[in-house]
């Protein structure tokens, strides 16, 4: 660790006025390693002639202590103006994969990240406009949620402890019925996005009806989304026949083209609610219109087993039949898999969303997501919608799939939480098209940030950074969100939001369900 300076020397808020001799001369880099040493050290730290590695390759996963000793070069250039540099303890970029970056800055200009470097050298390279001191803090990526409901927050706890079915067709869909338009769709929005920023996730895959509203709604708050475009097999209040789902979901498509924060994925419900004419429209749009297509697929065992009764074939082989499995394909659940479909899913290059919580509220499965992983499958988290989660917390979400999937796998080292935090991020952010835009901290991605405090009690003493984000931090701690470089949460206080107008909606909404 680098030498401390005296309390003396210490500013008003608790960080060292460093020397110019110490800037020159004390450690400008350490990081943590999980697995072996990055081949993209000696180009990181291009600025250095020397490296000293401490610690040794185990079988455990003990981390490597890799500390650069050397002098910075200093340039005679004047430092570059940016609009923002955010001084963290910690960086978890995520990629590379389970590095930790010690004492290390991150440089935003306008909504991108400009550099990740040591903050001694941030601060002589760059002259920010407003600088962000977090000495306490874990800077991570935004957390990506693969898949959402987010309307349905104002239907949270409505109707618990009852099988996906029972819920969905007794309880869920005859409420929304009677609710569901423009108006209840934007205030659940509102309510979701002010949750999921107060918890460090960023960005959202959402599959609901009134896409319009949606995309409206996510563009209006500055928050980053995929917004899905439904399809479904029966009359609703967004679409009365198969023809206006498509016409519509190409209106919306347009309406969306190019925005800098919202984007579409076809959204067809599941193979039980959509025919195989639909999913052939489907097929070619997706590839026409170069987006996703995002659905429930294997949430259930009665899913499977109906669908085989009913056509001979399980419902990947029938999505497979109609040329659905490829890299377009988002699917959600996958608790009921075969080795061989998960071979299938590895060579297609087809995403899987992990949803443990809610797939464990509703007794659906377990997702066998180590060996996913292994197959070398896109693996994404997500939290469902909050009628059947009954949250938006993407921390809550990332502890329980690693946890459960050490017990799927009968393998504590199972979904380790490097491994966890990834899917997290980067791979949803994959999954959703998005991973050359966001779900990593490197330069050239957008600034999609959030930052966790870690000096709370519940999380010390910390040995280990990505090992207390997954197994020990809580949304609580996130104090500080970042969207396309734009502050949208200060020390845990939204920006640009009307939070009483929020709660003030939520409460009316919940009144108007009550008496129905």
């Amino acid at each position: 660790m680098p030498k401390r300076t005296p309390k003396a020397a210490r500013r008003a808020d608790g960080r060292s006025h460093p020397s110019s001799s110490e800037i020159l001369t004390r450690s400008v880099l350490e990081f943590v390693c999980f697995a072996r040493v990055p081949n993209w050290i000696p180009a990181y730290a291009g600025m250095t002639s020397k490296m000293t590695i401490e610690g040794r390759r185990r079988k455990v996963s003990r981390p490597l202590h890799i500390r650069i000793t050397e002098p910075i070069a200093m340039s005679d250039t004047q430092p570059q103006p940016i609009d923002l540099l955010i001084e963290a303890r910690w960086v978890v970029p995520v990629e590379p994969h389970a590095v930790v970056l010690e004492d290390h800055a991150v440089a935003v200009t306008g909504d991108r990240i400009v550099a990740v470097l040591p903050i001694a050298a941030a601060r002589t390279t760059y002259a920010p406009r407003e600088t962000v001191r977090l000495p306490e803090h874990a800077l991570i990526p935004g957390l990506v949620n693969a898949h959402t409901h987010n309307p349905m927050t104002l239907l949270r706890g409505l109707a618990d402890d009852l099988p996906l079915m029972v819920w969905l067709q007794q309880h869920i869909w005859p409420a929304e019925a009677k609710v569901i338009g423009p108006e209840f769709v934007r205030d659940g929005v509102e309510l979701a996005v002010a949750e999921m920023l107060r918890g460090g996730t960023t960005c959202a895959n959402e599959n609901y009806f009134f896409p319009d509203a949606i995309g409206a709604t996510y563009r209006k708050l500055g928050f980053r989304a995929v917004v899905g475009l439904p399809v479904i097999e029966f009359p609703t209040a967004w679409a009365k026949s198969q023809d206006e789902y498509f016409e519509r979901a190409g209106e919306v498509h347009d309406s969306f083209r190019g925005d800098a924060l919202v984007s579409t994925a076809f959204a067809p419900h599941a193979p039980y609610t959509v025919s195989d004419e639909s999913f052939a429209r489907i097929r070619v749009l997706a590839d026409q219109l170069d987006i996703p297509v995002h659905l429930h697929l294997h949430e259930t065992a009665h899913e499977v087993e109906e669908e085989k009764a009913k056509s001979g074939l399980r419902p990947f082989q029938r999505l497979q039949k109609l040329g659905l499995v490829n890299d377009r394909l988002i699917a959600v659940h996958m608790t009921q898999l075969t080795d061989g479909e998960i071979a299938a899913c590895a060579e297609a290059g087809v995403s899987v969303v992990h949803c443990p919580e809610s797939n464990l509220k509703l007794a659906s499965g377990f997702c066998p997501a180590e060996k996913l992983r292994k197959a070398g499958v896109t693996l994404a988290i997500g939290t469902d919608g909050c009628a059947s989660n009954n949250d938006l917390d993407m921390f809550g979400e990332l502890r329980t799939a690693a946890l459960l999937a050490k017990a799927v796998a009968n393998d504590a080292a199972a979904f380790d939480a490097a491994s966890a935090l990834r899917a997290a991020t980067l791979g949803s952010a994959k999954a959703m098209g998005l991973d050359a835009k966001i779900g990593s901290i490197e330069a050239g991605k957008q600034a999609d940030l959030a930052a966790v405090r870690l000096s709370d009690l519940e999380t010390q003493p910390l040995y280990h950074v990505a090992s207390q984000l997954a197994y020990a931090a809580g949304r609580h701690q996130v104090s500080d969100v970042w969207v396309a470089g734009r502050r949208k949460l200060a020390a845990r206080e939204l920006v640009d939001m009307d939070v009483a107008g929020v709660l003030a909606r939520a409460h009316a909404w919940r009144e108007r369900i009550a008496e129905r």
